[in-house]
């Protein structure tokens, strides 16, 4: 019988990680909802210390759970490969398109385009740039509309 789910384990994880190396992280609280290799979705609460002063999801929480969404992917993708890559963001690319209100739910699917990134960097060790776009909604419905945008320059260098 399993007791503990691998999406309880992953926002453990998360939690743990954010908190010894990334504080920030651990305060918005968020919770994994699904990780694999090919899509992750992170879940941060709107909560008043989340919120900005009209009342709506503040932009840098946004851009923590961008961040997140695209990071723990990659870090999955890189534990997997048994092999020392670092990454890193270089930059970000956010469209508002409406006030997010709501829970947010931060969604990638560019485990295939990391994977491929991966693979390149060790196979040459060279550095390797790649767009990981990640998607804000308030409900995992398919019909829900997207609230915001990122594309984020994830950069990955093999370093065994």
């Amino acid at each position: 019988m399993k007791i503990w789910s691998d999406n309880f384990k992953d926002t453990l994880w998360v939690r743990y990680f954010s908190l010894t190396k990334i504080p920030m992280i651990f305060y918005t609280r968020p919770s994994v909802l699904e990780l694999n290799e090919n899509r992750c979705i992170i879940k941060i609460p709107f909560k008043r210390k989340n919120q900005n002063h009209l009342g709506s999801m503040y932009f840098g929480v946004l851009a923590v759970g961008a961040d997140l969404a695209g990071g723990i992917m990659a870090m999955k993708i890189i534990r997997k490969s048994k092999k020392k890559v670092s990454l890193l963001f270089k930059d970000i690319k956010g469209d508002f398109i409406s006030r997010v209100e709501a829970d947010a739910y931060f969604i990638c699917e560019d485990g295939d385009n990391i994977s491929e990134a991966t693979l390149q960097t060790i196979k040459t060790k060279e550095r390797v740039n790649i767009p990981v776009t990640i998607n804000v909604k308030t409900s995992l419905a398919p019909e829900s509309e997207i609230l915001a945008i990122f594309v984020l320059t994830l950069s990955l260098k093999d370093k065994s």
